[in-house]
């Protein structure tokens, strides 16, 4: 019986603890709830469809979310629609959608096989109320005005004929790469819960909203961006506090408000963002080879030597691996490599590249906002995350001291050895040639890119470095839904103020709420009383059965007595 109670018990506490962490932490209960089957049969859920036409191709993107809570400082819990096999609702096609410039009237035809499968994902009852954004990005940005604008209208014009999603002229656009990078830093931090209210333990910031007679609020930290890819960079963060804005800083700010209503400043952000064209690291490598090919062609012709112009003589480059042989053909002239594998010499050979401008501007001149390296945390990725894990298998935190050793280590490693470590798996599944011969180069380039151009001090605890948030990819589309959809909720509210104009509704729901919780907290009142009652009644019994059991024994030791 014991051992029974104490089962029971354990299975109890382990329910209550369960029923608190979902109370108590609701954002772990949504992130479980988000990576489960969507229920389309549930008639309460609101849905939307992003498309994202990039240059290289579209991808449509679906997105549910319950009804708002009705607190005006919450935002949306919007989640990532996934099919019945659990896999995120997401499609692909290629190529871009910038290639219809000559034909235009191809666009909705383009994208057809992107709607109509986001189309068989969110019920068919829901198609009227479900906002449809087609936001196009890189590519489109690269035509002219009037091609953009031609494509868009085809889209405008046509998608409402065979789709009843809810989609106007606002609905289809070519946004900045600044509009970009915010929404890619709200969804972010959407993910981490950063726009949630703070708990005792998180760390906090005190923000200046610059609203007049507003006294500055603590609210939780956000974190900041910075993303490498080939072509490009781009960083992103808050900026808490008040910045004189002069007129050329204006193109780096972003000023918002993520709430659903203008008077309330609890969601009012301050932004830094800024592309750097060029700053990716396949591009960085280019623009260090051209520069390569020019000066050592150069020189040759001013002092007659013939550096580089034979394999017997090649150019030594400590960006390469020792040993490494390459070339670089430029203009129909090939420069032959050797590598040399001084990582301290390849930074010294990088950091031209980022055009600082007497140690004030950031990459490129371009105007930095100020970063409190004492309160503030960073995440980077694409090439952040690949320079640390795909061959030194150190993603994660980043350790500037552990990471300038390991990278230093692997530039002066032979290249037939490094060849065999790859033959041999040692590194990462996405390692390859292409990564083993740059890898040298581009840790030293993300090293400068992020301690001389950003000036992040080399002790600065508060970098992780990441490909998945929550094990999954946190895409600027999720951002961008967030921020097109922020005034929903004041729809909401406004309909449940139309409900309060009604008292005797109003006055029943809450009756009947508040009869229907009082009978479920009488319920378990109930059940644990009968438990009770059931543990005492078997308790009094077994006494009973002892007593009689002692009262037998006394009598059969009396008739055995002479």
């Amino acid at each position: 019986m014991d051992f029974v109670l104490l089962y029971k018990n354990s299975l109890l506490y382990r329910s209550i603890f369960f029923i608190s962490l979902c109370l108590f932490h609701p954002r772990y209960l949504s992130i479980a709830e988000s990576m489960e089957t969507t229920d389309i049969h549930n008639p309460a859920l609101n849905y939307g469809i992003v498309v994202d036409c990039g240059s290289s191709g579209s991808r449509v993107f679906v997105y549910y979310w319950p009804p708002h809570n009705g607190n005006p400082h919450t935002l949306l819990d919007i989640r990532q629609m996934r099919d019945h096999d659990r896999k995120p609702v997401v499609k692909k096609i290629k190529p871009g959608i910038s290639t219809l410039a000559n034909t235009p009237t191809q666009a909705s035809d383009y994208l057809h096989p992107l709607l109509s499968f986001a189309a068989a994902h969110v019920p068919k009852t829901k198609h009227k109320e479900t906002p449809l954004y087609i936001l196009c990005t890189a590519g489109m940005r690269l035509l002219p005005d009037s091609q953009q604008a031609a494509i868009l209208e085809d889209l405008v014009t046509d998608v409402p004929l065979e789709f009843d999603f809810l989609f106007s002229r606002s609905h289809a656009e070519v946004i900045s790469g600044k509009q970009e990078g915010v929404y890619a830093w709200i969804g972010i931090n959407f993910v981490l819960g950063r726009f949630d209210h703070a708990d005792e333990e998180d760390a906090t910031v005190e923000v200046t909203t610059g609203a007049q007679n507003q006294q500055p609020i603590s609210r939780r930290r956000t974190v900041g961006i910075m993303d490498m890819g080939g072509a490009s960079l781009q960083i992103a963060y808050e900026v808490p506090i008040s910045v004189t804005a002069r007129s050329r800083w204006k193109s780096v700010l972003a000023d918002f408000n993520l709430g659903c209503d203008v008077e309330h400043t609890q969601h009012v952000y301050r932004v830094y963002v800024t592309t750097f064209l060029g700053f990716g690291g396949n591009m960085a490598r280019q623009r260090y080879e051209d520069q390569l090919v020019n000066n050592t062609l150069a020189k040759n012709r001013l002092l007659t030597t013939q550096t580089g112009m034979s394999e017997d003589k090649p150019y030594l480059d400590p960006c390469l691996p020792v040993g490494l042989s390459d070339t670089v053909t430029r203009d129909n002239r090939t420069l032959f490599l050797r590598g040399q594998g001084d990582w301290t010499r390849c930074q010294e050979a990088v950091r031209p590249f980022l055009g600082l401008h007497n140690g004030t501007m950031s990459p490129g001149g371009v105007y930095q906002a100020p970063i409190n390296f004492s309160n503030s945390e960073f995440y980077g990725f694409s090439e952040f995350f690949y320079c640390m894990e795909d061959v030194l298998r150190m993603g994660g935190q980043y350790n500037s001291e552990r990471y300038s050793q390991a990278a230093t280590d692997y530039c002066s490693t032979k290249w037939s050895t490094l060849k065999q470590r790859l033959d041999n798996q040692l590194f990462s599944q996405q390692a390859d040639i292409s990564r083993l011969k740059y890898q040298c180069f581009k840790s030293a380039w993300m090293f400068e890119v992020l301690h001389s151009g950003f000036r992040f001090p080399s002790d600065y605890p508060s970098l992780k470095t990441a490909q998945l948030v929550y094990d999954k990819e946190v895409q600027w589309t999720l951002g961008a839904i967030l921020f097109k959809t922020r005034f929903l909720p004041l729809r909401d509210l406004q309909q449940e103020t139309l409900r309060q104009n009604h008292p005797s509704w109003l006055r029943s729901s809450f009756v009947y709420n508040h009869h229907l919780f009082s009978l479920c907290i009488l319920v378990v009142v109930l059940a644990i009383l009968l438990y009770i009652l059931r543990l005492r009644r078997i308790h009094q019994r077994e006494q009973r059965q002892a007593e009689a059991l002692n009262l037998l024994w006394a009598e059969e030791g009396e008739a055995l007595l002479p």
